[in-house]
């Protein structure tokens, strides 16, 4: 039996984690009450996050397609910063007899700050085993065809009933110094859209970076608002927002683009809509297949 631990960013499960949720990700340190509180108003107005239930429908969903074809396949979920933790997956994995295993993010781009740190909990929580299963890791699935079908078919779809829009892909922003360390994330979403656009004949289109967190620190750029100011002054009334950074609905979907982005569209006196996200869909599940299919097959 292969193991493949399916890997998300993760998502408090109710409005009172949010604290310890939001304390993980900053590495142990606390954040402050406002901090705290801005979280979870954020999480009120979208009824809280999806995402585990999402990658829980994915697993299963993947499962069933890899084992349509053997050897048989069992799925796993872990997420990076809430419950059920990567290193509880490991456990879970090991107690199942895994012996052969693939990790693999639900982040198409790999960044050393990202998806980098995903493989080294991974690696974390297999030093606490023995036996411990042996893990190959998928880095990156950029260039997957059936990933950039898959978001071609949903920009196509949406273009059929917004034709007029201006196109706009978007990523989560990283800080700024991995470029300094020749991190290879922002070349990868350029091939990425790259790859999309190709697909639709798309002769324009724009690049924004978004939900970049406040440390202080300058993050990769433009941000999308940034992006919307320009278009309008350019003479632009509709855009069409494609997260393609992004594989489910969570936080970054359905607070930053579905309210943030669209309270600033509205008051430049732009239409703004967004592509469907992947989630569980048919043709991802595919994508994902094809991802894991290729990886074992080298």
């Amino acid at each position: 039996m292969i193991g493949i631990l399916l890997m998300a960013y993760g998502a408090p499960g109710s409005l009172e984690d949010v604290e310890a949720y939001y304390t993980h990700i900053r590495g142990g340190r606390k954040p402050s009450p406002e901090m705290v509180e801005d979280l979870k108003n954020r999480y009120r107005r979208i009824g809280g996050s999806p995402l585990l239930e999402i990658t829980r429908q994915q697993a299963g969903a993947l499962e069933a397609r890899l084992n349509r074809e053997g050897p048989e396949f069992r799925v796993f979920v872990g997420m990076k910063h809430w419950h059920p933790m990567i290193e509880e997956a490991v456990v879970e994995m090991a107690g199942a007899g895994i012996r052969q295993a693939v990790a693999l993010t639900l982040a198409p781009h790999y960044s050393r700050m990202s998806v980098g740190a995903y493989a080294e909990a991974v690696e974390r929580a297999r030093g606490k085993l023995n036996p411990a299963p042996e893990f190959t890791v998928v880095t990156s699935w950029k260039d997957e065809p059936a990933f950039l079908d898959a978001v071609a078919r949903r920009v196509r779809q949406s273009l059929a009933q917004q034709p007029e829009a201006e196109v706009v892909f978007t990523a989560h922003s990283l800080p700024e110094k991995i470029l300094q360390d020749g991190d290879p994330y922002a070349q990868e979403l350029k091939s990425s859209v790259e790859g999309v656009a190709r697909r639709l004949d798309l002769r324009t289109w724009h690049f924004a970076y978004q939900s970049q967190a406040k440390t202080g620190e300058p993050w990769l750029g433009p941000e999308v608002p940034e992006v919307l100011r320009q278009l309008r002054e350019e003479g632009t009334r509709s855009v069409l927002i494609v997260p393609i950074g992004f594989v489910s609905d969570h936080l970054e979907i359905l607070y930053d683009v579905d309210v943030f982005f669209q309270e600033t569209a509205k008051n430049l006196g732009i239409t703004l809509r967004r592509t469907e996200s992947l989630n569980a869909a048919t043709d991802f599940i595919e994508a994902l297949a094809s991802v894991v299919r290729n990886h074992l097959s080298r």
